[in-house]
């Protein structure tokens, strides 16, 4: 599996130029996801010296990414090109529309992760 993860709004509160603060369950998402052997892509509008700090403070939280505003190299291989878009899986946005099926929540997807699947989910009045 391979997620696209956007960084602000979603890996943290937005408040670009600034990094906002953590979002907890989309970090941990990231972390079980590499531990399970997943690839993950950070897939952002920043670009310079803002892009270096995000990825810096992503290695900070302890989330490592695969490849950053870029395709994977396999893919590029398989495919024979480096489209703008990233490949992925699934893309994990804050700003994200779902067509055609149900909504899936950041702790729908920490269910499917060994260790993870006993995160509390906060609308249901717990807190991860």
């Amino acid at each position: 599996m391979i997620y696209a993860i956007d960084f602000d709004g979603t890996l943290c509160v937005d408040a670009y130029p600034e990094i906002g603060a953590p979002r907890p369950a989309v970090i941990d998402l990231c972390k079980a996801a590499k531990k399970a052997g997943e690839k993950l892509i950070l897939w952002t509008c920043r670009s310079g010296p803002a892009l270096k700090a995000a990825v810096k403070w992503c290695a900070a939280q302890g989330v490592t990414f695969d490849a950053v505003n870029d395709n994977l190299p396999e893919m590029i291989e398989k495919y024979g090109n480096n489209c703008r878009k990233v490949n992925a899986d699934a893309y994990i946005d804050d700003k994200t529309v779902t067509l055609f099926s149900e909504p899936v929540t950041i702790y729908d997807l920490l269910a499917h992760y060994e260790g993870w699947g006993s995160i509390a989910h906060p609308e249901r009045g717990l807190s991860p």
